[in-house]
């Protein structure tokens, strides 16, 4: 599937965040800090928030759409798209963006609503489960025949289509490469080049190295703060989390698990804790610290690395002060220790799903396909698709000269072009629910408090997995 989809990508056309926001947000993957109060017909219930313009009902001809999105940090050009739709057909496009961690609270307050959202998001297989009685089918679409790869979508048991994919994205550990060079050019440096560094042992040689340095390289850190406060952990309870989920499903030749063993404990385990005791911030306070705040450290260049994806360029691109140069912007793989990682390239695929609501009027649902259309086949649409949201987006609509031109997507290209690297694919969509990646941040919390044991850690992620996974099956 994914030299399939690869080949496409290259030769047809060319999007991530979090999670989450990450994450994951979720999602995955999954969006960062952010969200405010929506409209009054649009309020998030008690405990969530949300962000977004109001606007008046279109006429029945016409339809309306109304989106619920899921990445703060793209709120203000989902805005901005919404309006220039709006005066280019008369359609009303109204936004809402779930506050960070809260998107499953809000699509459930709002889509019980009679202004319900009529496009919203799920993270696969286990987003479909609990979303599926208000999920369209899309198969008879122009949008879904235009998608070049259409094992990604989310099919029912009946052959339906009922969750398209709309980007394809990358994750792995973001560097700074004239730091980087800075740190090669010190005396007995554990490293001459980044391609020296493909794996474990030598990644934590040269960050140790660099942390000892770290005044001559003029740092605070390697790493950026690792995110701990509640609702901004997606990038370790999900994000990092999928790689020993990755590799113990590849030892086992399946695609889910009802009890997962936690094989790669331990190499989880080698990267956390390279990553809190490198960095610009003591353990003991990461439970306080969000996204945000971690991906303006690298942007104003206080450290040399964050663990992030191609979503985050807009992040680090919008710091004001940012220090770092588009052309110093590169990714590295996530190494833990596996055999055989050298030939490891980053983490790439989706969770990010479009959906349209089943229970909304017929024309709004065809004012919705038809905004998702225009989005992804107009010239000025695929503009936002590449350019403005930073999406590497799997449909044949998209030109060679229209793949994204921001730095981290390129590098996202370069590792998938690379034949002799194995990407890791997104396994998160079958992590069992939200609350268990919820306990798992807390427990990663309490370790970094010194509260709880790594023991403690593993056991947790194992017990709530397990329960999770029998309520599931339950339901």
């Amino acid at each position: 599937m994914k030299k399939k989809l690869i080949s496409a990508l290259l030769c047809v056309s060319m999007v991530a965040t979090m999670l989450v926001g990450c994450g994951d947000n979720g999602s995955t993957d999954e969006g960062s800090a952010g969200g405010a109060t929506a409209g009054d017909d649009a309020e998030a219930g008690d405990d969530a928030e949300a962000t977004g313009d109001e606007g008046g009902s279109a006429s029945a001809e016409g339809g309306k759409v109304y989106y619920l999105n899921f990445k703060p940090e793209s709120d203000d050009m989902w805005q901005q798209i919404a309006a220039e739709y709006t005066d280019l057909t008369g359609t009303e496009v109204k936004v809402v963006t779930a506050a960070s961690g809260q998107y499953e609270a809000t699509l459930t307050s709002e889509i019980v609503k009679e202004d319900a959202p009529t496009l919203f998001q799920i993270n696969g297989p286990v987003g479909y489960q609990n979303w599926k009685d208000y999920c369209m089918d899309l198969k008879d679409t122009d949008y879904y025949s235009w998608l070049l790869d259409k094992s990604l979508a989310i099919e029912g048991e009946d052959g339906g289509v009922y969750g398209i994919p709309y980007v394809v994205e990358g994750y792995g550990i973001i560097y700074n490469q004239a730091i980087m060079d800075k740190y090669f050019a010190t005396e007995d440096a554990k490293a001459a080049s980044m391609d020296e560094i493909n794996n474990f042992a030598k990644l934590k040689e040269v960050v140790e190295d660099m942390t000892a340095k770290k005044d001559e390289l003029e740092i605070e850190g390697v790493f950026a703060s690792t995110s701990l406060l509640p609702g901004e952990d997606w990038r370790w309870q999900t994000h990092l989390a999928n790689l020993p989920v990755y590799y113990e499903l590849k030892d086992k030749d399946v695609t889910d698990i009802d009890e997962l063993e936690f094989t790669y404990a331990d190499n989880f385990k080698n990267i956390f804790d390279l990553y809190i005791n490198n960095s610009c911030s003591a353990p003991g306070t990461l439970t306080t610290m969000d996204v945000t705040s971690s991906m303006a450290e690298f942007a104003l260049g206080q450290v040399a690395m964050v663990q992030n994806g191609n979503w985050g360029w807009g992040q680090i691109n919008d710091v004001a002060g940012n220090t770092v140069t588009e052309s110093d912007v590169k990714f590295l793989p996530i190494y833990t220790g596996v055999d055989g990682e050298e030939n490891q390239g980053l983490c790439v695929g989706t969770e990010n799903f479009y959906c349209v609501n089943s229970k909304a009027s017929e024309a709004d649902q065809a004012a919705t396909i038809a905004f998702l259309e225009w989005l992804y086949s107009s010239a000025e649409g695929k503009n936002h698709v590449t350019n403005d949201l930073g999406f590497i987006a799997p449909f044949n609509t998209f030109e060679d000269s229209e793949k994204p031109t921001d730095p981290l997507a390129q590098e996202v290209l370069r590792y998938m072009e690379d034949s002799s690297k194995t990407s890791v694919s997104w396994n998160f969509t079958i992590f069992p629910s939200q609350s268990f990646k919820d306990d798992f941040g807390f427990a990663l919390g309490d370790y970094c408090n010194g509260s709880k044991t790594w023991d403690d850690v593993v056991e947790t992620v194992k017990t709530r997995w397990a329960e999770e996974k029998a309520a599931t099956t339950a339901e």
